[in-house]
């Protein structure tokens, strides 16, 4: 299996259950054909660059997964066919994903971790 990240833009008007139904929805086609869901990232509404549909704002969401290549094919024609996504875009990762926990704090300089 591979390694890919999917981010998509969804309607802003598309909010609480319908918008979890949605990215459940998503996610349900990755796992039905054997993929593996790694990380999901809400980014939440923002300004997007340039106005798609003539809306200037949307909510991003991306998804981290493994699967195999024939999935992505579905993935996207059923993001294609659903009015609430404005915009998607899936990338390969070639080395593998290399999701890493952030760094915990360091003691400065003098100071001594309590254990």
């Amino acid at each position: 299996m591979r390694s890919y990240e999917t981010m998509f833009v969804v309607h802003p008007e598309v909010v609480g259950d319908d918008f979890k139904a949605l990215v459940e929805k998503f996610q349900g086609v990755i796992t039905e054909r054997g993929g593996e869901i790694v990380k999901m990232d809400e980014w939440g509404s923002r300004t997007l660059a340039y106005p798609i549909q003539k809306l200037n704002k949307g909510t991003y969401v991306i998804l981290y997964f493994q699967a195999d290549p024939q999935m992505i094919a579905e993935l996207e024609r059923r993001m294609r066919l659903d009015d609430k996504v404005l915009r998607f875009n899936t990338l390969v990762h070639e080395k593998g994903l290399k999701l890493s926990a952030p760094e915990k704090e360091k003691p400065e300089e003098g100071e001594t971790a309590e254990a």
